[in-house]
């Protein structure tokens, strides 16, 4: 099997993962602040970075290294679950999955701009239609033509993530998959322990199990464990072009949403889901 088979498994892997996230941290936030979330679950993921680091003798960084780092844990350590535990106070983790369509995109974007790849012009053509219909689907949602505060920070949390994915993509050929999210852990892990410490619930009379749950997927699969496979997916495989399989994200998370929350899935979405996902797969027959 070559490398770029290898990547396109791997990163199927952790997408099937991250689907999970978006419900998990809509249980999450019934019970825990947005900003105890968000850094409990880095503070809890990054103790076992460290651990992981330490046994495997994984010492060395350069200067440049570090650097590309900070910007992955602004990205996905920080940015996408602090933005997306905002939004899932006011929206269902349904709809908040529909902007997952705009992921690919912002992946892409970044992987020009800081991975150095060189898409076609047919595959940006056909990313910009899976976008536009995403985009097009938000603005029927919310038919007074303005989006909701829950939105912006969708928005917000997709243009991080991209980021990040992209820069951990790049940095994982010299790296590794899982010595990124690691050391991206690690260097954000003073603030997170300190914060998290700050947020820490006054009492846990109102926290359930679900919750507690919730807190230990973002942590555990959600923050480590998705991305190993993800970053080694993007690094084998190509940042643009193994970033499309993040459409099969919202249809995983859809059914996801339904079968733990009880969301209603409504035939908008599903139609949605399913013509990005068309129009990412003419996209990667050209990335």
């Amino acid at each position: 099997m070559n490398k770029t088979n290898i990547g396109w498994i791997n990163g199927f892997i952790g997408v099937t993962i991250f689907a999970g996230s978006l419900p998990a941290t809509r249980i999450a936030v019934m019970g825990f602040s947005p900003e105890f979330l968000t850094t409990a679950r880095a503070a809890i993921a990054g103790v076992i970075a460290l651990i992981c680091l330490y046994a495997f003798k994984q010492t060395k960084l350069n200067w440049l290294q570090f650097k590309s780092l900070i910007i992955v844990a602004f990205g996905v350590v920080i940015g996408f679950p602090l933005f997306t535990a905002l939004a899932l106070q006011t929206v269902t983790s349904a709809h908040a999955i529909v902007f997952v369509g705009l992921l690919p995109l912002s992946t892409a974007i970044f992987a020009v701009l800081r991975g150095g790849e060189k898409p076609s012009l047919p595959f940006w053509l056909f990313a910009l239609i899976g976008s536009t219909i995403v985009v097009a689907y938000m603005f029927y949602e919310n038919q007074n033509l303005k989006l909701s505060l829950g939105d912006l920070y969708m928005l917000a949390a997709i243009i991080t993530c991209g980021l990040g994915y992209a820069e951990g993509g790049k940095l994982s050929r010299e790296l590794g998959g899982w010595q990124v999210i690691c050391w991206a852990l690690v260097i954000a892990l003073p603030l997170m322990l300190i914060m998290s410490v700050y947020y820490f619930p006054e009492n846990f009379d109102h926290i359930h199990l679900a919750e507690i749950a919730g807190l230990i997927y973002v942590s555990l699969f959600s923050m480590l464990i998705g991305f190993v496979f993800w970053y080694k997916g993007l690094a084998l495989g190509g940042i643009a072009q193994v970033g499309q399989i993040q459409l099969v994200q919202p249809f995983i998370g859809l059914m996801l949403s339904a079968l733990l929350l009880g969301e209603k899935i409504s035939l908008a979405m599903i139609v949605v889901c399913f013509a990005v996902v068309v129009c990412v797969t003419i996209a990667k027959k050209y990335a």
